[in-house]
């Protein structure tokens, strides 16, 4: 792990990648490069309508999925933990595909999202639990089996679903930012909450070391995991209800900071969510121009990039066994 000084530095760096990702998400587009400041009027409308807004939308939905990545690996002890493995991005999606589907138009998207992801919580611990000692093996498998789930009944609703739309759903459920938009009424509640979870550093640090430890430090284990449920729901819900079921976001992110900064979540969390924002704006900028002027979900992307990753942690923690 590297020395105080260098993980300040670094956290440093991620602060200043933020705005530098920003910019280069605004300046890049499918007619090439312009510096926001020397474009013309048509450009800044573009800018300002379309670009930004995205940019933003991947900034938010990385840092959340980034969060909600690392929670997810307190309550497991294991970093090949993931929203997306375990199942609550996919039961966020099939919530909110079914929403829409049925014309639910009055529940707001989120609150969909945030029930499916919920649900998913639910379903892999009680069923991982049985009746013997947690076992983040069997956790993780419950989980893949669930996400396995969840995606069939998605494929069964796209099946029987409108052909006009096929397309832009299965966009959608790749993890699409085309059509992003944020809500104040959403983010503010949700950054008091991440600032709350940061200063509780201390107490995801204990509960990383397991609940017997945390018990004989003075740790209401049973409640606090039970935040940490909601609030990773949450987060999930929110970050599918914008963008979709971008995988891999929520495992590689947490990782690569846990390399960097070490494993104290006081310095994990921010470090994430600042990583994890600048890297899903990258990444849109990359899928929305690669192939202009059509564009690639940000969700193959993500994949590309985390699947063979998680691999070679699953590699890596088979040799160290």
């Amino acid at each position: 792990m590297l020395s105080g000084n260098a993980q300040r530095l670094i956290l440093l760096a991620l602060l200043l990648a933020v705005p530098a990702s920003l910019l280069l998400a605004a300046s890049l587009g499918s007619s090439g490069f312009t510096w926001p400041w020397q474009a013309d009027e048509a450009g800044r409308r573009i800018l300002l309508e379309l670009r930004l807004p995205r940019a933003l939308a991947a900034l938010a939905t990385g840092a959340l999925l980034a969060i909600a990545g690392c929670l997810m690996q307190v309550l497991l002890r294991n970093p090949l933990a993931d929203p997306y493995i375990l199942g609550l991005s996919g039961g966020a999606a099939a919530f909110s595909l079914a929403g829409l589907m049925l014309g639910l138009a009055w529940v707001p998207l989120p609150v969909l999202s945030f029930l499916g992801a919920m649900l998913s919580v639910v379903v892999v611990f009680v069923l991982a639990r049985g009746s013997g000692p947690w076992s983040t093996t069997r956790l993780l498998l419950t989980g893949v089996v669930v996400a396995a789930g969840w995606g069939a009944l998605i494929s069964l609703m796209l099946a029987l679903g409108p052909d006009a739309s096929l397309r832009s759903m299965l966009y959608w459920l790749m993890g699409d930012l085309s059509h992003a938009s944020l809500s104040a009424v959403w983010l503010v509640p949700l950054a008091a909450l991440v600032l709350i979870m940061t200063l509780r550093g201390r107490t995801l640090n204990v509960l990383s070391a397991g609940a017997t430890q945390a018990s004989l430090l003075g740790e209401s284990t049973g409640a606090r995991f039970w935040e940490i449920y909601l609030l990773a729901s949450l987060l999930t819900g929110l970050a599918v209800s914008m963008a979709g079921a971008i995988g891999f976001v929520g495992l590689i992110v947490p990782h690569l900071m846990r390399l960097l900064v070490g494993s104290d979540h006081r310095r994990l969390l921010p470090a994430a969510a600042l990583f994890g924002g600048a890297f899903l704006v990258l990444a849109d900028t990359l899928a929305r121009t690669l192939f202009a002027p059509r564009q690639l979900p940000v969700g193959v992307l993500t994949a590309l990039i985390g699947v063979p990753l998680f691999l070679l942690l699953l590699h890596r923690a088979a040799r160290l066994r």
